[in-house]
């Protein structure tokens, strides 16, 4: 069964010891933009909010709390950025009205209506979710396209941020009716973890970027759904939406039967007028506790027995002209370690996301060699120098830090900081 080996190829929890190191870079020829986007009625931050730079393929999105670092080449200054979110009105606003920092930027949900006859196209909802996957090569990517893209990995205890994973990557990634599987190239990252807080357990997801590339599913439609698998899904239309003033078809699926190994639940979102994917977000059926015991399991002690709380996945796609491309993708997993002997039980969580903030379409002279491409089984490793450096990433998009990872990256800061003083005493006194 593929959707096996699609957990056990990159949602697979490893326990063993994380290594760590870094590197830094700036570039200054880019003017910086923040702020947050919230709900206009409700003044609710809103998550995964796309703010694009018009006419271009610069972009960001807002983190958990709503908040956005957008950064514009200074030759893009008189563009307007692009606002939008799944269900809400999009806004275009002329960088010129924004400040550098402390926007508020307001979306207002959009009233959606479709005629009877969009929603009656289809004899149900399972023969508009055939024809997406069957036409995808017509409606979402059929070339070459060679990405940039912030990449985050946070893992939890409870509540607290043990270890983080930054990095800009670069993505070849090839047609959707390619054989070829992208590749992808690490440009620039960092890494650092709390090993006090891990206890005597460490966790770390085996893939890095590619658990998150894997989750286009226009590309990688085996691991989710093929037309063997469809069958044993149902699916029903809910009601419609609205992404960048389009009207979306709202679907939702649920495993029918025990035929599936692993199944899901969750929402499609199609455009209307293309029929191409918009948007997916599903969660793993963990049900079945003796099922799923282990499942997300690499490599483990014989002593430690690991219980799958939580899996959710999402994606979201982006249009460019009559295309469709991969825009965003995220996954969260929620586990409890329990290990013999120790009283208690531990819950950890881990959450993996990339943001394409560029891209080339076609572009002959872009490739990726051989010796630099990123194994699909990578666990990144890089330098810790980097979190000293205010300006590590330069001129490159990112999702802006929630409060808890810059939390996080302050007390690594200070570690750094404390660290060099002890050497320059140590030199002083004449220590090697």
């Amino acid at each position: 069964m593929k959707t096996l080996n699609f957990f056990k190829s990159f949602t697979n929890v490893l326990i063993a010891v994380l290594l760590v190191n870094f590197t830094l870079n700036a570039q200054e020829s880019f003017t910086e933009y923040s702020g947050k986007v919230v709900d206009g009625k409700s003044n609710k931050i809103l998550e995964a909010v796309n703010l694009n730079i018009n006419e271009t393929n610069i972009s960001t999105i807002t983190n958990s709390e709503g908040e956005f670092l957008l950064k514009v080449p200074n030759d893009f200054l008189d563009s307007k950025v692009v606002v939008t979110l799944l269900g809400y009105n999009t806004r275009v606003i002329p960088l010129s009205e924004l400040s550098k920092e402390n926007n508020v930027i307001e979306l207002y949900q959009a009233v959606t209506e479709l005629a009877a006859v969009n929603l009656t196209a289809f004899k149900d909802a399972e023969s508009l979710v055939r024809k997406v996957f069957k036409s995808k090569n017509e409606s979402h990517q059929n070339e070459s396209v060679y990405m940039t893209a912030f990449y985050r990995e946070t893992i939890k205890r409870r509540n607290r941020n043990v270890s983080l994973t930054e990095a800009v990557v670069n993505v070849m990634k090839y047609p959707n009716n390619s054989s070829v599987p992208d590749a992808i190239k690490l440009n620039k990252a960092r890494k650092s973890t709390d090993y006090k807080r891990l206890d005597t357990v460490s966790v770390k997801l085996q893939g890095g970027p590619f658990s998150t590339i894997y989750l286009d599913i226009m590309k990688y439609p085996e691991y989710i759904f093929t037309d063997e698998t469809i069958p044993n899904y149902s699916f029903s239309f809910a009601s419609p939406s609205t992404i960048n003033n389009r009207s979306v078809y709202v679907v939702n699926f649920t495993p029918k039967n025990e035929a599936l190994n692993y199944g899901y639940n969750g929402q499609l979102f199609v455009d209307v007028e293309s029929l191409a994917l918009v948007s997916a977000d599903y969660t793993l059926d963990l049900s079945n506790k003796n099922k799923s015991k282990n499942l997300l399991v690499k490599k483990k002690p014989s002593s430690v027995v690991v219980y799958p709380l939580e899996a959710s996945y999402k994606v979201d796609y982006k249009q460019k002209g009559d295309k469709w491309y991969y825009s965003y993708s995220n996954l969260y997993l929620r586990f409890k370690v329990n290990k013999k002997r120790q009283w208690f039980n531990k819950v950890y969580s881990l959450s993996s996301e990339m943001a394409v903030t560029d891209w080339e379409i076609n572009i002959s002279d872009r490739k990726i060699r051989n010796k630099e491409k990123l194994r699909p089984s990578v666990i990144i490793t890089d330098a810790i120098s980097g979190f000293s450096d205010p300006d590590f990433w330069g001129e490159y998009n990112l999702i802006e830090p929630d409060k808890s990872i810059e939390s996080a990256i302050e007390k690594i800061k200070k570690n750094i900081e404390k660290q060099k003083q002890r050497e320059k005493r140590e030199t002083a006194n004449g220590k090697p």
